[in-house]
């Protein structure tokens, strides 16, 4: 299988929308959920942080470049990708801007790549031909796997990256449809704990705490709904600090709870490993070395072409309102 890229066809048709925020400013925000999960700005709503802001629904996403693929083209108000995917999109053309971070990697939250007990795979070289299973190409799980192979002198080229969705990751690794299996948070904890897996590393290990993710709105957006985007990134923020004060049984309840009173039809029994979001920041707040130190890893994948990028105008602290 050839290495895809993803968005590959974006930069002509995607590109050139701005959102479809039109007239006055609105109080309703459309946006991707995640089957079983409970994402930042759910919590937050739950917990009253947003306001009069409300949420609308309008389905899941399993990928970070389809979710703010879909806040640039107006298919929904807001989008959370990996930072590189944003680098990628705004390099392409698309009006968009980070206005906070929403997950990252710390000794709680992290994405390890892991193979069978028995698995012959033990050093990075073991890794040429195999097939690695992740959410979405082109995203923070290929730059980890194409980091872990260059820092030990391996092509990234000869590691074969494959798309299975999360919730089947687990059951591809163990039915041995592939090879090596990206787990993170309440997935990987508990795939550990049925055991019979190992880890070959994580990102935490690769890169140390981080904020990989961030939430962006389009400029378009952010212009003619200031006061909405205060208070959902400000209800964000507030939903983060919340977490990292609160036992972590609590902030497990309160989102089993909200799992169950949504009525999707999901099964959240996974939501009692979470222990983190793994945002280094307080507050979420967004920093340019979150963007800037993808920028080498796409323009050596020849993904950013010759457009210059001032990663300064691709994210805002000013609508955030917890205090730095």
């Amino acid at each position: 299988m050839k290495r895809r890229t993803f968005l590959a066809a974006a930069g002509a048709t995607v590109l050139t929308a701005c959102g479809t925020a039109s007239g006055s400013a609105t109080k309703t925000l459309r946006y991707q959920g995640s089957a079983g999960a409970v994402t930042l700005p759910e919590l937050a709503a739950d917990l009253g942080f947003l306001g009069d802001v409300k949420l609308d629904w309008v389905g899941n996403t399993i990928s970070g470049p389809q979710d703010i693929q879909s806040a640039a083209t107006g298919q929904t108000d807001f989008g959370g990708a990996f930072n590189g995917a944003v680098v990628k999109l705004a390099a392409a053309g698309a009006p968009i801007k980070a206005v906070i971070g929403y997950y990252g990697s710390d000794q709680y939250a992290y994405n390890g790549f892991y193979v069978l007990e028995d698995s012959p795979i033990r050093t990075p070289a073991d890794l040429a031909g195999k097939k690695v299973g992740m959410n979405t190409l082109g995203a923070h799980l290929e730059a980890m796997l194409d980091i872990y192979l260059q820092r030990n002198n391996v092509d990234p080229k000869k590691a074969e990256p494959l798309v299975v969705p999360p919730i089947n990751t687990e059951q591809s690794l163990r039915q041995k449809q592939i090879d090596v299996a990206t787990l993170g948070g309440i997935l990987r904890d508990k795939a550990l704990q049925s055991g019979g897996i190992r880890k070959l590393f994580t990102d935490y290990e690769l890169l140390g705490p981080f904020t990989a993710g961030t939430y962006v709105f389009t400029e378009k957006f952010l212009k003619q709904n200031p006061d909405t985007v205060r208070a959902f990134v400000t209800g964000v923020g507030k939903a983060i600090e919340w977490s990292r004060a609160t036992p972590s049984a609590q902030v497990v309840d309160r989102m089993t709870r909200i799992v169950q009173k949504r009525g999707r039809n999901e099964d959240g029994s996974a939501l009692k490993f979470w222990k983190s979001w793994g945002v280094a920041e307080k507050g979420g707040r967004v920093s340019e070395r979150q963007l800037s130190m993808w920028v080498d890893w796409l323009a050596g994948r020849g993904e950013l072409g010759s457009r210059k990028l001032d990663i300064s105008s691709l994210y805002t602290n000013e609508f955030n309102g917890v205090p730095a």
